[in-house]
């Protein structure tokens, strides 16, 4: 609880964003191709061509759910604070197994292993990403408190 009165603003930020991933992997799936028939055709204009023929659609739907986890983990991080990067990549694999699990009693919705693994895999990524890009501050910190 200390970390959300010290980061006000960013605890705010860090639980919209969670309330957006709740309401994209919990909400209803658009029925129809009415919403994703966009998708389908850039999907098969890509097919058509050699050098981007590898783009489908399960491995969009891959990158796209590790994209969609990459800020939790950079969130994670800024909140608990360096130190305490293993528990970000922690969080993040807890909450996604919440997800998924959550998944299963829901009409509509599919849990997949795939989906625990991407969100896994962007939870670390934007772990890693923001201990790179604060690096630089926790150097110049340590070199003060010497």
């Amino acid at each position: 609880m200390w970390m959300f009165r010290r980061h006000p603003v960013l605890s705010l930020a860090t639980f919209a964003y969670l309330a957006f991933v709740g309401w994209i992997t919990l909400g209803p799936q658009p029925i129809g191709s009415g919403n994703g028939a966009w998708l389908w055709r850039l999907l098969h204009f890509f097919s058509g061509h050699q050098l981007t023929s590898w783009l489908t659609y399960s491995r969009v739907e891959f990158l796209a759910n590790v994209a969609m986890f990459v800020p939790i983990g950079v969130f994670f991080v800024l909140l608990f604070g360096r130190r305490l990067w293993a528990l970000s990549v922690a969080v993040g694999v807890v909450l996604t197994l919440l997800i998924e699990g959550a998944q299963l009693f829901i009409p509509g919705r599919v849990s997949d292993v795939r989906d625990l693994v991407a969100n896994s895999l962007g939870t670390v990524i934007g772990v890693f990403v923001a201990l790179a890009i604060t690096a630089p501050a926790a150097k110049r910190l340590r070199r003060q408190r010497a």
